[in-house]
């Protein structure tokens, strides 16, 4: 089914996020914006973390998250154990609300907002993957430009 191979790449590619971040020699690193770069590597793994537990967790899971997108992007130098235990915990609801869903519930509707054009949830389930993939290949980019 969909949702075990989708638990694998999530788990796969949450991982590799996990390495990305523990690459970093410089811990300080995580949080610096060289010029003509948008977001710091640690903005950008806890975006992933957001917006992963808002759709997956609190949209498909019911788990009650409320995210605070703003702070995603404003916070600064969250140390480098948290956003791993962020990654972390995040994988388990994932893994934990995907294997709930069934064929039904990946063929209904999904929207984010009421002006959204219409997609499936399986659909908004491989872009979430898509999503964290585009992230992560710019949080890869910014630890090399760096070190």
């Amino acid at each position: 089914m969909l949702t075990d191979t989708l638990i694998r790449v999530f788990n796969r590619d949450l991982n590799r996020l996990k390495d990305e971040i523990n690459a970093y020699k410089d811990e300080h690193n995580l949080w610096l914006l060289p010029k003509g770069i948008s977001n710091t590597a640690g903005n950008l793994a806890i975006h992933i973390v957001g917006n992963l537990n808002t759709y997956i967790g609190a949209k498909l899971g019911a788990t009650g998250y409320i995210r605070q997108r703003d702070l995603e992007f404003s916070i600064k130098n969250v140390s480098r154990e948290d956003i791993i235990n962020q990654i972390d915990d995040v994988m388990v609801i994932i893994e934990n609300t995907l294997k709930t869903l069934t064929t039904e519930d990946l063929e209904k509707e999904y929207r984010r907002r009421d002006s959204e054009a219409y997609m499936t949830t399986e659909f908004f389930l491989v872009h979430l993957t898509t999503h964290l993939n585009y992230h992560l290949g710019q949080i890869n980019y910014h630890r090399r430009l760096l070190e």
